[in-house]
């Protein structure tokens, strides 16, 4: 089974959780997102592994999304995955992918689940 893991090496969540996965053997695709940020296709299809909404995985404190109006509700879907995209700093991390699911890694045991 391939473990992806959307990491933000700053992040003490997101290097905890990565900890976590290593520690049970398991040697994960690691993607700093913030560097390589997945395509607009690749984040929908995340949101719906995890079974959340743009908004759910969204850092409403960072500046985009204040300065996008991202909290308008009349975007779509599409527009918001689209400004995760462009401004990779508003998904929340860590995200692991593994086995047709993913979690958030927040606490970081969430991703036991899946693992």
């Amino acid at each position: 089974m391939t473990v992806t893991i959307l990491h933000n090496p700053r992040c003490s969540k997101s290097r905890q959780t990565l900890a976590l996965i290593q520690e049970r053997g398991i040697t994960p695709d690691v993607i700093e997102y913030l560097k390589t940020p997945p395509s607009a296709e690749a984040m929908d299809g995340i949101l719906t592994k995890l079974g959340l909404e743009p908004r759910e995985v969204m850092r409403k404190q960072e500046a985009p999304y204040k300065d996008l109006a991202l909290d308008n509700p009349a975007l779509s879907r599409g527009e918001l995955v689209a400004a995760m995209v462009a401004h990779p700093i508003l998904i929340e991390r860590p995200i692991v992918i593994a086995g047709g699911k993913a979690r958030l890694g927040r606490p970081p045991e969430a991703v036991l689940e899946i693992l």
